[in-house]
């Protein structure tokens, strides 16, 4: 299994005062789910809207960002990365995006809703 992560979407699911601090959310959130991939064995593509500054890396997990910022940009490239997956058929996207639910079914995927995977990395 394979999973595609619209990781604003899921760092949206709490109002825990993210915004205050963008970058320290998405850093975490990126913890959280390298924590989860360790424990579940589960390959994961975390995908932000734009490359921050400073650059978010990790070992275990790959950390895509959208080429051009922009509102529906992580979509975009979550909606890219499945064409170019050769069985897209074995991915989950992870989101609460409706159109881009729409989309990624559209193409074969999966999609667990964003706040349920968080409470699978709160769960970790």
């Amino acid at each position: 299994m394979r999973r595609l992560v619209d990781a604003m979407n899921v760092i949206g699911t709490r109002p825990d005062g993210w915004w205050k601090d963008r970058h320290g959310a998405m850093v975490r959130l990126v913890e959280r789910i390298e924590r989860w991939a360790a424990a579940s064995g589960e390959e994961v593509t975390v995908v932000f809207e734009g490359e921050p500054e400073p650059e978010i890396e990790s070992k275990l997990i790959a950390v895509a960002y959208a080429p051009q910022p922009g509102s529906d940009a992580a979509d975009d490239e979550i909606v890219r990365l499945l064409e170019d997956d050769p069985d897209p058929g074995r991915v989950t996207v992870v989101t609460s995006d409706h159109a881009l639910v729409d989309r990624v079914r559209e193409l074969g995927a999966t999609v667990e809703p964003a706040a349920s995977f968080r409470r699978r990395l709160d769960e970790a």
